[in-house]
């Protein structure tokens, strides 16, 4: 399967992506899609051991991975469990694995086929098991935007930087301009890297912009709150309106111009949330992700990427009353690991990532015993451009400094 997009021959701007992941969606608001309100009714549990037969047949030669946010039924059969980016990067650590089973998004299998070996195949048990944050930046729009930067004359002061929830073709995009990928660990490194290639963003010297892809908030919240930024500083370039929705004026005074796109999980987090969290539970911290809204962000006691959140769960002692920003499967998990603890997920409204429950024991088995049969599914192939690209986009990630550039 190819992963690219094409820009269409036609003059004039390209056709708007259809963003039709999840059961609705808003484009004016932060509702990236709509909250069915409880999670998928569990599989069969007779597939359980269809599951385990097939994971045995094939032994060493299938190596599974789960993302943090899957339901447990599928992480039960994970080899590995982390973030997008911890996961490709395993796969890439067992060559001696032809097969990966990425039980995540299609961002997340691609990554792990530009980073694999040639012999590897990415198998993504469900293809619809897509991202609307990855969605919301399709290259025929960010190309466009690009060619709107230089009409303003500031293109050649802009690195781009893409965050790691986007596609390949993002990241192939970021790699020809000069730029990085960042993950929600190291955004703030990322970030000053890029400002750094245009002399700093301090000073007389320094020139540059970045444009951050393709989550706002997080980019926002990474400018504000850890570079010392302002929040004029920052602009929001809406790909749906000329320009952007932003005049020359405005592009050429700021220094970060983030892209608006959000997760639909995370974008859903309010301010009014903590308050009641506050209001309801006695001793309560708030803990939220990266990628919420900066009002909410702000509001919070603590914020990390999903592996810091895990982390500092951990580490806090008995008794500890959590209000938990991110995705319910995991706050579930984390509910089940830590009984000591009083964990709550923040948002009354209950939410899990619609797409990634796409991945469910069905699928899973149905993959898994199609290589068993000696048929290969739903593999994932990055065009080979893209792959170099991007995965210089990656390379250069991995060779910033600091710890958190590797998480």
């Amino acid at each position: 399967m190819s992963t690219t997009a094409q820009r269409p021959s036609s003059p004039g701007r390209a056709p708007l992506p259809l963003l039709v992941l999840g059961r609705g969606r808003e484009l004016a608001t932060e509702r990236g899609v709509e909250c069915p309100g409880e999670l998928p009714a569990p599989s069969d549990p007779g597939l359980v051991e269809r599951a385990r037969a097939a994971k045995a047949a094939l032994g060493n030669d299938v190596f599974v991975l789960g993302h943090h946010y899957q339901r447990d039924e599928v992480i039960e059969f994970a080899d590995v469990t982390g973030d997008s980016f911890k996961l490709a990067k395993e796969a890439a650590g067992r060559p001696e694995a032809p097969y990966i089973v990425f039980c995540g998004v299609h961002f997340m299998a691609e990554s792990a086929d530009i980073l694999t070996a040639e012999h590897q195949q990415v198998i993504l048990p469900d293809l619809a098991a897509g991202c609307s944050m990855a969605d919301m930046a399709a290259i025929s729009q960010v190309d466009d935007a690009w060619d709107d930067l230089a009409d303003a004359g500031v293109a050649e002061d802009v690195v781009p930087v893409t965050y790691m929830n986007s596609s390949a073709a993002i990241k192939a995009f970021t790699g020809r301009h000069g730029g990085t990928v960042c993950t929600s660990s190291n955004a703030v490194t990322a970030m000053r890297w890029a400002f750094d290639q245009r002399g700093g963003f301090e000073g007389p010297g320094g020139r540059g912009k970045v444009l951050f892809l393709p989550d706002q908030h997080l980019g926002r919240n990474t400018a504000v709150r850890e570079l010392g930024l302002s929040l004029t500083d920052c602009v929001v370039f809406d790909p749906h309106k000329p320009g952007g929705g932003l005049t020359r004026t405005q592009v050429q005074q700021a220094r970060v111009i983030l892209w608006r796109g959000h997760c639909s999980v995370h974008g859903r987090f309010s301010l009014d949330a903590v308050r009641a969290a506050r209001a309801g539970i006695p001793g309560v911290r708030v803990i939220v992700h990266p990628e919420c809204q900066y009002d909410v962000v702000e509001a919070a006691d603590a914020v990390g990427s999903t592996e810091k959140i895990i982390q500092t769960i951990a580490a806090a002692p008995d008794g500890t009353a959590w209000a938990v920003g991110t995705e319910l499967n995991l706050v579930r998990r984390l509910a089940a690991t830590f009984p000591r603890q009083r964990i709550a997920f923040l948002e009354k409204n209950v939410c899990y990532c619609s797409t990634m429950n796409r991945i469910d024991l069905p699928h899973l088995v149905w993959s898994l015993e199609s290589l068993v049969q000696g048929r290969v599914v739903n593999q994932i192939r990055v065009d080979p451009d893209v792959a170099r690209w991007a995965g210089i986009a990656l390379d250069q990630m991995l060779a910033l400094p600091g710890e958190t550039s590797k998480d």
